[in-house]
């Protein structure tokens, strides 16, 4: 059977539908982004055999489709996301970070990937770590853990797999990594096709959890010495910015580190933290007491 979608979306249901979604996940759409909303969920509301983004949005408000509220947020969930993205948070993270931190720890390195998406970013400290520890073998006192989180359970099951194909590989990774990275396999049920699995010496070190920021309590994934949060402050508002930055200083170490995206600062919403520049970019660091 065939449905015939009409995408059009009132301005009463997108203003419903903007105050569903940041209640659901923090994200604060703007004025006038309906043709967003259109976009991200014209496919589901194919799927489901609704008529329109109105009915789709009458189905989670009253709870009619279990795990619809979880596709929908997954559907407007931005999962942009490539290796080494930007760059100069890993280089500051092998080149500053990681030897000051192996002076003072006599445990683990614990690091936060919030909002991880398909894994790239994990992954790309993970093997950041690795050409560290290669360089300066015993510099740390245990092997570096990292807890990587994300509101989507879709993307979280592709990044505790670790395989990729040969688009998301070419996205920022260099051909010297995939070698050493990376194991080629057979695509299931083609075995012309090609896949790459991330070594299990880089996955060891990851253990992916869902987790939504906007929950009160961090603390139950302990303390961190680095929170790599990026490009996912610009989607909250001022208030739940400030949340997350205050819950953020509560599981750093005093004198941890945030890295945020190359457009965020943590000015004009807390004190909490002071700016560390360095060659190519800059980190916060927490004050201490």
């Amino acid at each position: 059977m065939t449905y015939v979608v009409n995408q059009s979306i009132t301005s009463r249901e997108y203003q419903e539908f903007r105050e569903f979604l940041e209640a659901a996940s923090g994200i604060a759409l703007g004025d006038n982004k309906q043709y967003l909303v259109n976009s991200r969920l014209g496919g589901l509301v194919s799927e489901m055999g609704l008529g329109s983004i109105g009915e789709l949005i009458e189905c989670v408000k009253c709870d009619m489709k279990p795990g619809l509220r979880e596709r929908i947020i997954d559907a407007m969930t931005t999962n942009e996301t490539l290796w080494f993205r930007d760059h100069s948070p890993f280089e500051i993270l092998k080149s500053h970070i990681l030897p000051e931190l192996s002076g003072l720890r006599a445990r683990p390195v614990r690091i936060w990937s919030a909002a991880c998406s398909s894994g790239q970013e994990p992954y790309s400290m993970s093997m950041i770590i690795q050409e560290y520890l290669q360089a300066k073998p015993g510099s740390l006192s245990h092997d570096a853990q990292i807890t990587a989180t994300d509101i989507s359970p879709s993307v979280l099951k592709n990044a505790r797999e670790g395989v990729y194909d040969a688009m998301a590989l070419a996205r920022g990774l260099s051909d010297e990594r995939k070698k050493r990275f990376f194991d080629v396999q057979a695509k299931a049920g083609d075995v012309k096709a090609k896949a790459w699995q991330v070594k299990p010496e880089i996955r060891k070190r990851i253990t992916f959890a869902e987790m939504n920021l906007m929950k009160k309590d961090y603390l139950a994934l302990g303390k961190f010495d680095v929170i790599f949060c990026r490009n996912v402050l610009i989607y909250f508002s001022a208030e739940l910015k400030r949340e997350i930055l205050a819950r953020f200083s509560q599981v750093l170490e005093p004198g941890g580190y945030l890295c945020l995206g190359a457009s965020e600062s943590v000015s004009g919403y807390v004190d909490f933290f002071e700016t560390v520049r360095y060659q190519g970019g800059l980190v916060y660091r927490l004050k201490k007491a």
